[in-house]
């Protein structure tokens, strides 16, 4: 093998790990984010777990990155440890995958049919029908499904490059004895763990290891230790990206970790021993790309079948190697909560997104209990209750804050429309939720106020603000109901309620100059009086904005102004009875 071989070999390598890069980015841009929703719901039951992780890295076709995803939601707490054990055997499953497509290469047939079987066959189409939907493309799915297409067939012309590359060594005796190393079990599992985890995954190991199969110079007994070694240098990814997550994180690694290492020496320990007794014929047998998807195989579901009954020993073990802290025991600090905003997920922007979504949930449900609160100190006002809603908005900043900073991070990205739509809407809803809080607590001062300076409102002022600080609250729950829930039905009813509030801070303030000329209030009770009433009618404007966001995700047609506009011309049926509804539900008596 001369120097252009050598050539050969490392340019068929770096197409066969930029395809399938290319191929995992494509497909988990099609995903949009439902896999990730899939595995947080899913996992009630280590059966279904397992199949699921199977299933979902089957799609994407990387152990690693639905590993790296586990670990992520089991940092960010929205899945407990137990549950995360059996997607990671699961994702140990899926991964095999590749390594038959790879197989087919072995194909040889001069059966047409069986002749488009193989990817060398098969890729140049794919790649033609690829790179016109990706140029071509008038959407972002066609393009991300062009993309899919381009990298399977970038992945199949390096394993065909390198197996080219590659072939020649089969003559050459040099090369035969260093392979003959790989006899001691040992150094097998060594020299497969050391490359996975150098190139940071099994299907792109295992590949090269079908492309090296191709010379002839491989047994059965030789390539076995190697794959087991390759499914403990994949754990390398999870280790990596938990270094910077809590202890949950870092267990959910180490379970991934003890998982293949139990599962390499039961393995070993039982080939070995049944080797020495029955004495394998297939042993010494040189083995194919098929034979070593098919060894692939066979490890990762043995293990799984035997180690699945087990998922509390590993659990157990991951817990003796980092033991609960007091810390970990008591209740989940804001800071804990904010790992979720980790930069490591902002390479998958559908994955980092939904957590944004989760933690914009907390703000929406921050927002409604301070209009509460605020509306509570009106009418009985206390300092604990202040204090606490002064808490309220200091934590509503501090998500605004977090949350707008990481989605700038993630508007970097390479994000599909869907995804770059979904993150402006984000944006705004929180802008508005933060200035929901905001008002509240001003709302509350002007309450401090009027306590410190002895004002009392007069009965009908206090029944007419009362009605209105009800009609606030009801808004106010609406519309954290709507964002959270994504409700489309609750988000039609928001824009009546708003259009009763309009009516009934202009009711509001008429009456109270009314009381205002007839001396029956003070001027500067008058004045704070104006004022909170001002701020209640911008919250429930933020409280429509939010709903007509929401609306815009189910149909982009709907733009702000033009929506409110068309309410004003064409006043439908629906929105008529929702309005004439509440209406009468916050009625205010004119004196």
């Amino acid at each position: 093998m001369d120097i252009f071989g050598i050539l050969s070999m490392i340019g068929g390598l770096a197409l066969f790990l930029y395809g399938m890069n290319v191929m995992g980015s494509g497909l988990e841009k099609v995903s949009g984010g439902r896999l990730e929703q899939i595995l947080e719901k899913l996992t009630s039951n280590p059966i279904k777990a397992v199949l699921l992780g199977a299933g979902v890295t089957a799609v994407i076709q990387s152990s690693s990155a639905t590993t790296v995803m586990v670990v992520g939601f089991v940092n960010s707490s929205i899945m407990k440890l137990s549950q995360a054990i059996g997607l990671i055997m699961g994702a140990n499953i899926g991964t095999t995958i590749t390594a038959w497509l790879l197989s087919l290469t072995g194909i040889e047939s001069s059966n047409v049919f069986l002749q488009m079987l193989k990817p060398s066959s098969f890729s140049p189409i794919l790649a033609v029908i690829g790179i016109l939907l990706y140029l071509g493309g008038k959407n972002s799915k066609k393009k991300d499904i062009g993309e899919i297409m381009l990298g399977f067939a970038t992945l199949m012309f390096g394993m065909d490059a390198m197996s080219a590359a590659v072939a020649p060594l089969a003559d050459v005796p040099e090369f035969t004895n260093i392979l003959t190393l790989f006899s001691n079990p040992l150094f097998g599992v060594i020299a497969g763990a050391v490359l996975t985890g150098i190139i940071q995954s099994s299907s792109a190991s295992v590949g090269i290891l079908q492309a090296l199969s191709i010379t002839g110079g491989f047994t059965y007994g030789s390539v076995i230790p190697i794959i087991m070694g390759q499914n403990i240098g994949t754990c390398v990814t999870a280790i990596i990206s938990c270094l910077s997550g809590n202890r949950n994180a870092k267990r959910t690694a180490l379970v991934h970790l003890y998982f293949n290492i139990i599962g390499t020496i039961i393995f070993l320990a039982l080939y070995y021993i049944l080797n020495a007794i029955i004495h394998f014929p297939f042993t010494n047998s040189v083995v194919g790309p098929g034979g070593i998807a098919l060894i692939h195989s066979i490890f990762n579901i043995f293990t799984t079948f035997i180690l699945l009954p087990f998922t509390k020993g590993l659990e157990k073990l991951a817990y003796l190697t980092l033991p609960r802290t007091t810390e970990e025991e008591q209740t989940e600090s804001k800071e804990d909560r904010f790992r979720m905003l980790s930069d490591r997920y902002l390479s998958s922007p559908a994955f980092a997104l939904e957590n944004v979504r989760i933690l914009s949930c907390d703000l929406a449900n921050l927002a409604k209990e301070s209009v509460g609160k605020a509306m509570n100190l009106l009418f009985n006002y206390s300092q604990k209750e202040f204090d606490q809603l002064e808490e309220l908005e200091n934590t509503a900043d501090m998500y605004e804050d977090r949350l707008t900073s990481y989605l700038s991070k993630l508007n970097g990205q390479n994000v599909t429309f869907k995804d770059g739509r979904d993150i402006s809407v984000l944006q705004h809803c929180i802008t508005d939720f933060e200035r929901i809080s905001d008002l509240s607590i001003n709302i509350g001062q002007y309450a401090s106020s009027i306590h410190q300076q002895n004002f009392e409102f007069s009965k009908k002022g206090r029944e007419e603000l009362s009605v209105y600080s009800e009609a606030l609250k009801d808004i106010s729950s609406r519309c954290a109901q709507v964002f959270i829930n994504k409700d489309q039905e609750l988000a039609l009813s928001v824009e009546p309620l708003e259009e009763v509030i309009d009516s009934i801070n202009k009711t509001v303030n008429k009456q109270h100059m009314k009381r205002l000329r007839n001396g029956k209030c003070s001027v500067e009770l008058g004045m704070l009086l104006s004022d909170i009433t001002t701020h209640m009618e911008r919250i429930s404007d933020h409280c429509s904005n939010i709903a007509i966001y929401e609306l815009q995700l189910a149909d982009s047609s709907i733009e702000e102004h033009a929506y409110r506009e068309q309410l004003d011309e064409i006043e439908t049926e629906t929105f008529n009875r929702e309005y004439e509804a509440f209406k009468e539900k916050y009625q205010i008596k004119k004196s």
